[in-house]
C-alpha cells in the first residue's frame, strides 16, 4: 500500500496551531522538522547523550502527514491553505508552500533486521539473531539468541560489547555471582550473564516493553524462571521501589548500559545494592563524558578498577579499592 505525503512549509511559531487544526480535520499523525535544538530538560527526559549538530534556527518548520486513499488530498490542501490564511492575521505562517509526495507502506519496525547477521564476541560468545541464518558454532561456544523487539540491545553496539567483556571478566567461575541489570533493554546482558555462569539475574527497566522483551529473550535462551527476576521501575527516582524489589547488599555485579547522564545519578544510589566486593560495570558513556562519570563515581567513594574504550564509547568498572582479585576465582 502507498501513502500520500503532504508537507507544509511554515514557521516554528505556527506548528502547534497547524498541528491542532490538522488533528481536527482528521489527520491522525504528523511529523515536524525544524532546527530548534532540544532543551536540557527534554534531552534528559529522552535519555539522549549525543545531540545532532543543527544549522542555526531560521524559524522555518515543515509539517508532514501521511494520508490514505479515502482522504481527499485536494480538499485537505485547500483546508490547509484556508487555515494558514486565517492564522496569518495573528502570527507568522511562512511561505505556506504545500508539496505532495508518495511513500510505500513499509514495515519500518522490522526493516532494520535485514542488516544484522550472527557475529562473534569475546572469542566464544556467538550472538544469534532469531531471524537470520544459523551461525556456525564450536563446541565451547556460548550462543545467545536474541530478538530485541522495540527494546535496545542486539549485541552489535560498542557499548553492549564493552559490557559483555566486563561480565565475562568479573563473573565468578564458581557459579555464585548474582547480577543486577539496570536498564535491561532487550535482556541481552541478563542472558549473557546467565550463560556465562551467573547464579541469578535481576533485570530492571523503566520501559514496560523492555521488560517484556527481556522476559521473551530469557525464555528464548531457556534460562530457568527461578534464576531470573524482572521488574518495571525507576531505581534512581523511586527509592521505595528500589528497596522493595531489587534487594539491598545482594549483588556481586551491577551492570548498566545506559547513558552518561543516567550513569551519573545512578552512581549515587546504586552502592547499597552491592556486596562489599561487588563491581559496577557502567557503559553507554560517550568519551566526552568519561571524566564526568569518573568524577561522579569518585564522589560516591568508588575506586575505578578498569576502563576500556571501543570507538568513541567507554566502559568504566568501579568498586571498592580491595575488589581486585575477588572475582573470577
Amino acid at each position: 500500500m502507498k501513502w500520500t505525503k503532504v508537507t507544509v512549509e511554515t514557521t516554528t511559531e505556527a506548528t502547534d496551531m497547524l498541528s491542532y487544526l490538522l488533528g481536527e480535520y482528521g489527520v491522525e499523525g504528523i511529523e515536524i522538522e525544524d532546527k530548534i535544538p532540544l532543551s536540557e530538560r527534554d534531552r534528559k527526559a529522552m535519555f539522549i547523550d549525543i545531540l545532532p549538530e543543527l544549522p542555526p534556527d531560521d524559524g522555518v518548520a515543515y509539517i508532514s502527514c501521511y494520508i490514505e486513499d479515502d482522504m481527499d488530498t485536494k480538499q485537505l490542501c485547500r483546508y490547509i491553505g484556508e487555515q494558514l490564511k486565517e492564522m496569518s492575521v495573528y502570527m507568522e505562517v511562512g511561505s505556506g508552500r504545500i508539496s505532495i509526495g508518495e511513500t510505500e507502506d513499509k514495515d519500518w519496525m522490522n526493516n532494520w533486521k535485514e542488516f544484522f547477521h550472527p557475529f562473534r564476541l569475546e572469542g566464544n560468545i556467538v550472538i544469534q539473531p532469531t531471524w537470520t541464518e544459523e551461525a556456525e558454532v564450536l563446541p565451547d561456544d556460548v550462543v545467545i539468541r536474541i530478538d530485541p523487539g522495540t527494546a535496545f540491545g542486539t549485541g552489535s553496539h560498542e557499548t553492549t560489547k564493552l559490557c559483555i567483556a566486563g561480565l565475562k571478566k568479573y563473573i565468578s567461575k564458581d557459579g555464585s555471582t548474582e547480577v543486577l541489570d539496570v536498564g535491561c533493554g532487550s535482556g541481552i546482558l541478563s542472558v549473557v550473564a546467565m550463560k556465562l555462569g551467573a547464579k541469578r539475574v535481576y533485570g530492571i527497566d523503566i520501559d514496560e516493553l523492555a521488560v517484556t522483551a527481556s522476559r521473551e529473550n530469557l525464555e528464548l535462551n531457556e534460562i530457568p524462571e527461578a534464576c531470573v527476576s524482572l521488574a518495571q521501575g525507576d531505581v534512581i527516582g523511586d527509592a521505595e521501589f528500589a528497596r522493595s524489589l531489587a534487594g539491598m547488599g545482594q549483588y556481586d555485579i551491577v551492570v548498566a548500559n545506559i547513558l552518561a547522564d543516567v550513569i551519573i545519578p545512578l552512581s549515587a544510589v546504586i552502592r547499597p545494592f552491592m556486596k562489599e566486593h561487588a563491581v559496577f560495570v557502567a557503559s553507554g558513556i560517550i568519551d566526552t563524558k568519561e571524566d564526568a562519570v569518573k568524577e561522579a563515581l569518585f564522589e560516591q567513594g568508588f575506586e575505578i578498577l578498569d576502563i576500556s574504550h571501543m570507538g568513541e564509547w567507554v566502559c568504566v568498572v568501579a568498586g571498592n579499592p580491595d575488589t581486585i582479585g575477588k572475582h573470577n576465582v
